[in-house]
This record gives C-alpha cells, sequence and structure tokens, in this order.
C-alpha cells in the first residue's frame, strides 16, 4: 500500500491526472489545427497579428512589456522603470535609490510565463539579478493589495462596447503548519508545492527543517503565476455589466486594444467592478482565459472555450484587416519569433 501510495503521489502521476500540469504543446494541440485552419482562410500565418494593431504581433509574442504599460492611464500602474541592457550596477542602483524602496518586482522586458519574475529583497540581489541578465528588464514596485487576478477583455471593432469573457482568481502557493511537521515536510506533503520542489529547497534552503507554529501560513512564491505553483480559480461568475463596462473604459483609454488580459490586484472584488486596480501586466492576444486552469475544471469545457477564444481572435483580426490593418508577413513573423524565443532561453 505505501508503494502504491508513494507512486500516485509521486510527480509524474500528479501531472497526469491533472491536465492543467500537462505540457503546453499538448493541450493546444487541437488549437494549432485549428490555427492553421482560420490561416488557410485569412490567407496569412499570422492574421492576429491586427488583432491589437497598437501591438507588435497583436501581443502574441516578442512585445515589450513596458511599451505596452506606457498606453495604459498612470493612475492605474505601479511605478515601472526600463532598464536597458547592459547596464552598470551603479546606473541601476541610481534607479533604486531614486524611485524605490525594497522589496520590488524584477522582470524581463520580453518574456512569458513567469520566466525570470522575482521579488527583490536587497541590493545584493539585485546585483544578482542585473549579472544573471541577458536583456532589457523592468523594475515594478511591489503593490500589496490582497486579491491578485487576470480580467480578459474582447471587443469587436465593428461594436461600440467590449466585455469581460474570462475572470481568473488567483490563490499564491502557501503551506500552512501543524506544529509538528517541519517546513521540507509540508512541502513534500502538498502536491503543488512539492511539484515545485527544485525551487522552493533553494529559496527555502535555511528553513526547511523550521517547524511552524500551528495555523502559521507560509506564502512560498509571491508572483502569481501558474507555472510557479499559483492556484487559478475560476471567477466568471463574478462577471457583471459593471465590471465589462470598467474594463471597456480602460480599454479605450489605451488606444486600438481589442483582445486581451489585465494582469492585476486590487483591494477587494468590488473595487474590480469600479475598475479601481493596479495593472501589473497587459497581455495581448496570446494570453489565454486563465480561468480554465482551476482544479478539476473539464479538459474539454477548456478546449470549448479556447476554440471560441481563437475564433473571436480571427473574427477582431480580420475586422481590423479590413479596416486597414495589415497582417504580419510569414518573414517578418518568424524574424520576430525567432528573436523571441532567444529572450526568453533560460
Amino acid at each position: 500500500m505505501k508503494l502504491a501510495r508513494r507512486i500516485w503521489y509521486s510527480n509524474f502521476f500528479i501531472r497526469l491526472r491533472s491536465w492543467e500540469y500537462w505540457p503546453f504543446g499538448v493541450v493546444q494541440l487541437p488549437l494549432m489545427f485549428y490555427w492553421l485552419w482560420l490561416s488557410l482562410k485569412a490567407r496569412s500565418l499570422f492574421f492576429f497579428s491586427a488583432s491589437n494593431p497598437s501591438i507588435l504581433l497583436g501581443g502574441m509574442f516578442g512585445e515589450s512589456k513596458f511599451e505596452i504599460l506606457k498606453r495604459v492611464p498612470e493612475h492605474l500602474l505601479p511605478k515601472t522603470r526600463f532598464i536597458r541592457y547592459p547596464a552598470t550596477h551603479s546606473e541601476l542602483f541610481s534607479v533604486l535609490k531614486e524611485n524605490f524602496t525594497f522589496p520590488v518586482i524584477f522582470k524581463p522586458d520580453i518574456g512569458e510565463r513567469g520566466f525570470r519574475v522575482k521579488r527583490i529583497y536587497n541590493e545584493t540581489e539585485a546585483a544578482e539579478y542585473l549579472n544573471s541578465s541577458t536583456g532589457d528588464f523592468i523594475i515594478q514596485e511591489l503593490i500589496d493589495l490582497p486579491v491578485e487576478c487576470g480580467v480578459f477583455y474582447t471587443r469587436f471593432p465593428n461594436e461600440n462596447s467590449g466585455k469581460v469573457t474570462s475572470l481568473v482568481l488567483k490563490e499564491m502557493l502557501s503551506v500552512t503548519g501543524n506544529g509538528r511537521s517541519t517546513l521540507q515536510e509540508l512541502i513534500l506533503n502538498h502536491e503543488r508545492a512539492k511539484l515545485q520542489w527544485e525551487r522552493l529547497k533553494e529559496t527555502f534552503a535555511t528553513e526547511l527543517n523550521r517547524v511552524p507554529d500551528e495555523n502559521e501560513r507560509i506564502e512560498l512564491n509571491p508572483i502569481g503565476n501558474h507555472c510557479l505553483g499559483t492556484k487559478f480559480l475560476n471567477g466568471n461568475s463574478h462577471i457583471d455589466d459593471e465590471l465589462s463596462a470598467s474594463f471597456d473604459a480602460i480599454s479605450k483609454s489605451i488606444g486600438e486594444f481589442y483582445f486581451g488580459r489585465f494582469d492585476l490586484k486590487c483591494t477587494s472584488l468590488d473595487d474590480l467592478r469600479k475598475g479601481k486596480v493596479k495593472i501589473l501586466e497587459l497581455n495581448g492576444c496570446g494570453a489565454e482565459p486563465a480561468h480554465i486552469y482551476q482544479p478539476g475544471f473539464s479538459l474539454w469545457k477548456a478546449w470549448q472555450t479556447l476554440f471560441v477564444h481563437w475564433r473571436n481572435l480571427y473574427r477582431i483580426s480580420v475586422l481590423n484587416h479590413k479596416r486597414g490593418t495589415p497582417y504580419v508577413s510569414t518573414k517578418s513573423g518568424i524574424r520576430i519569433y525567432r528573436k523571441f524565443r532567444a529572450a526568453t532561453k533560460g
């Protein structure tokens, strides 16, 4: 029985029985055929580049996070500064001293799925991040608000108003002490945390043998990314006309933005509906309706959602193309993709 339990709770079987952990290419495989069909209809492999005319490739990949954030009204943003590669230590520390207090968030200007996004607590960690960087990155003020979520917005160019089509609520990876188990034991007995063990054993190297108090909550990862263990919860029941109207107004203030996801923090769901938020990132057409990653969400239902998602992307792109937005050529699209892959190789 112990052997069977050990096998059942091995990392392999944890991933196998929960499709949210499956490789991106496996989950997306049916969509690849649909993309090819839509490309044939549009006569362009990169038809999606017309979805958000103000963003490189519509935001599918390769876009500058900083350039996108510059289009967002300033009162909705955390303080953000751009560090151009290669930067010296003195240049970095000058920006930090003039604009920020620790901790802060460092993230690559071009990246995806939590790649090299880190909370930086002191100058030593800042220097280490700079030394290991191979491209431009962003420093962002840490926003310490209790609700973190992703709001997906969709508007067709021939319609006056858009709407929120997906809301994901994020639950940070954590364990809770029982007064008996060490932190290492708590992590290895928590399925979601266990999958992050190789990273966590380094992050908490000096604390693994500590026995947390009963009901003591230890946050294992402060970055709200699914690849780093964050639990994504389906918040679609909270979508209403007020929420859609708020993000319709925000999106229109950006200009030529029709399809993408706002990753943000706020004080409450009531503030979210009113648009009282701090936008951490704005992701274009490459973003997903991330509510599908809630544990237990049906894979068939997820595929249905993604097919509707791509159909909307196609419709928006074609409508913008008819209004004069060109599709990026195959040659240019491949060049941008190669540059993007080189930038995110880690």
